[in-house]
């Protein structure tokens, strides 16, 4: 059994559901008493949060790097950052370890060809949805990405950094993302990913006619075969 580092609090609330998931995937592979063997070092997102809203990626590969770094040393095995957006740096990250890093974008378009899809929406901060770091990866896997308008896109940034962040999930949000998902699906997105880690906190399959790719799982499953396989 391999040892996964993770770097969590961004925010800690989907990092509760990464060492859920972690722990309850291991559980399933191994049977019995087993669990995860897992070493966690969780970051202030107060810190990070001001850092992406300032574009400091410098800033930011630095905090990633030492805090993969000091996994490494402790004896991880490979490293996961527990969210999307910080993966706009992980090359970085991965340049400075000598251990994999499991990319979050990979394990995702994984799974999309597995479903034969070739366009899938995409939701997350405005930085996932903008930048490129996700959709090449995606494009890699001939995978083509529909985002939502300006404005979603700064509806669903909102959302991210002021409630979900703080643990604020309303009812009245999910049925606003709600009707943003059916947009996206009468746009031609054959499933939806959900590339915000809080958003499957609020956003469930059962809410949505097409599949959803919760990126938390589909990370956590991929760092479990990893570990595990």
């Amino acid at each position: 059994m391999k040892t996964i580092g993770l770097i969590g609090g961004l925010t800690w609330y989907s990092s509760l559901d990464y060492y859920r998931l972690l722990n309850e995937l291991a559980n399933k592979k191994l049977g019995g008493s087993h669990s995860a063997k897992l070493l966690l070092h969780s970051v202030d997102f107060g810190e990070i949060a001001v850092l992406t809203k300032n574009q400091d990626w410098t800033a930011l590969a630095d905090i990633m790097c030492s805090a993969a770094q000091g996994l490494q040393l402790a004896g991880a095995d490979c490293i996961m950052i527990g969210a999307n957006t910080m993966h706009h740096i992980a090359g970085k990250v991965q340049a400075s370890i000598k251990v994999p890093l499991i990319h979050i974008a990979d394990a995702v378009a994984a799974e999309i060809k597995k479903k034969g899809f070739n366009r899938v929406a995409l939701l997350g901060t405005k930085y996932t949805m903008q930048l490129d770091f996700y959709k090449t990866k995606l494009a890699a896997a001939g995978i083509g990405v529909i985002i939502p308008p300006a404005d979603a896109i700064e509806f669903i940034n909102d959302a991210i950094y002021n409630e979900f962040g703080k643990g604020i999930f309303l009812p009245e949000r999910k049925n606003e993302f709600l009707q943003l998902i059916q947009g996206l699906i009468n746009a031609g997105a054959q499933g939806v990913i959900l590339g915000c880690t809080e958003i499957p906190i609020l956003i469930k399959q059962e809410d949505c006619p097409v599949p959803l790719f919760d990126t938390a799982f589909i990370h956590a499953a991929a760092a479990t075969a990893f570990a595990h396989g």
